[in-house]
């Protein structure tokens, strides 16, 4: 952690999966002064940032944002579409699946958890946190539930902690295909503006987002976005919100303003943000961190250690989780990599920690940062003792040189 009396030499290389890094022309935006949030500057600075974020989010309907984390979006999903006692259908995907799931317990709801049973016989890891949401089991689930109890699915579209994005449009077809009236709710916290997402296009009723990833924001901002049908839903719902409550919010950024003191300084450089995403364009963002991610797997498939995430037409185009051999604590190694080449790589959460790491390439990255992120891994590494089958190093550098960014156009 840097202290105000720690100055190493050259940059710190933040390769953890979000908080991303902030590129230098969003902390000059957020640096600008402070003005009125009810004077006319700041509704049209609002306006135009609301509707750069439905274009992000690619919906026509309202996008809510809240001064809070993605914890604090997750919460205002639900209490604005629940009532005390509302069954949930959730899956677990991993640690964020996981913490989602005691957030509704803890608001008074009834969430049933589908899981994977088992462990890897490769990796002795959980087969529920190698694997995405499998659509089929929530289609059985639904069609059991004739009196159609069920409020929500909640499912988490890139799962920070494991490497795997869901394919949400299976789950929705699931839905559909159950005959149910249950609401799609989906946490895409880091897989907005990095992974391909929908929302109109998907169904999805209301997903859940925030600032530090994909947008390239300091921590501070979060979203809900949402779907007629979920804004119908909160008008019967009776779950206790106020700051959380939808209906003062959407009215009022009907002319740009929020109902409360909204954080200026980071919608300033959220405006920038979506200046310069929009400016490149969706696809080009989509393809550049496929193309990032397919050369760190190439580098830890060189390596011969197992990628966390086993199904491959899942792997995440946002971060990579690596498992270390039996008997390798990867959070020591993580902290020889940090002090010896100050780069901070992801730990591993919840029922996979100490047992693997993780490499983010998201956000404001290119192809050299990647390659000092993965040479810093190797010597780590072979510091720590671990045999590797060949270098990761070679092989990023052999798909980076093999595959040319995409470009817009």
């Amino acid at each position: 952690m840097l202290t105000l009396d720690h100055h190493p030499s050259g940059r710190h290389f933040l390769q953890i999966p979000g908080p991303s890094p902030v590129p230098d022309r969003i902390l000059r935006a957020m640096s600008l002064p402070t003005i009125d949030h009810r004077g006319p500057e700041f509704g049209a600075l609002g306006l135009k940032v609301l509707a750069g974020l439905k274009q992000v989010f690619q919906t026509e309907h309202p996008v809510v944002v809240y001064p809070a984390s993605g914890t604090g979006a997750w919460e205002a999903a639900l209490a604005n579409v629940c009532s005390p006692g509302d069954q949930l259908l959730m899956v677990e995907t991993g640690h964020f699946a996981t913490l989602w799931k005691k957030l509704a317990e803890r608001l008074g709801l009834q969430p049933e958890f589908i899981t994977l049973p088992g462990t890897c016989a490769q990796t002795g890891l959980p087969n529920a946190w190698r694997h995405g949401v499998p659509a089929e089991r929530i289609a059985e689930r639904l069609k059991a539930d004739t009196g159609h109890a069920i409020k929500a699915v909640c499912v988490v579209h890139n799962e920070t902690s494991t490497g795997v994005t869901s394919d949400i449009a299976a789950v929705r077809r699931a839905i559909d295909a159950a005959g149910h009236p249950a609401l799609l709710m989906v946490d895409s916290i880091s897989g907005l503006a990095s992974a391909e997402f929908r929302h109109d296009a998907w169904g999805v009723d209301v997903t859940v987002s925030g600032s530090q990833k994909g947008l390239m924001l300091p921590p501070g901002i979060s979203f809900n976005a949402l779907s007629p049908k979920a804004l119908a839903a909160a008008r019967t719902a009776t779950l206790p919100k106020a700051f959380w409550a939808w209906d003062e919010i959407v009215e009022m950024n009907q002319s740009g303003y929020w109902p409360y003191t909204p954080n200026t300084n980071l919608l300033y450089g959220l405006h920038e943000a979506l200046d310069m995403i929009l400016g490149q364009g969706l696809d080009v963002i989509f393809a550049r961190h496929q193309r990032w991610a397919a050369g760190v797997r190439a580098a830890v498939q060189a390596w011969g250690l197992p990628i966390q995430c086993a199904d491959p037409a899942v792997y995440s185009p946002v971060l990579t989780g690596v498992v270390t051999p039996e008997g390798v604590d990867a959070d020591a190694l993580r902290k020889l990599i940090h002090t010896r080449f100050d780069l901070s790589l992801g730990t591993g959460l919840g029922k996979v920690k100490g047992r693997m790491f993780r490499i983010g390439h998201l956000g404001d990255c290119n192809d050299l940062t990647l390659m000092a992120a993965l040479s810093g891994c190797e010597m780590g590494l072979k510091l720590a003792g671990v045999p590797l089958a060949g270098s990761g190093v070679a092989a990023a550098i052999a798909h980076f040189a093999a595959h040319p960014a995409p470009t817009a156009g």
